[in-house]
């Protein structure tokens, strides 16, 4: 128990130096175009499986009102 220490501290340094190679963390917001462009093939989905605008016009209502935030 008395060497834990030491492996606590090099893996921790492993993590470190992962997530500066690998950047698995990711900080802000994306980008309110990249978002309407992830949206849009949902919205033709939707538009073709249920056949009417209606859903179409509610899901971009939607779509809108969050990059509205």
């Amino acid at each position: 128990m008395a060497h834990t220490a030491p492996r606590a501290l090099i893996r921790e340094e492993g993590r470190k130096a992962y997530n500066a190679a690998f950047r698995t963390r990711r900080t802000g917001r994306r980008h309110p175009l990249v978002a309407t462009l992830m949206a849009l093939p949902l919205a033709v989905l939707l538009l073709v499986v249920f056949d009417g605008w209606e859903t179409v016009a509610t899901q971009a209502s939607s779509v809108g009102v969050m990059l509205g935030r």
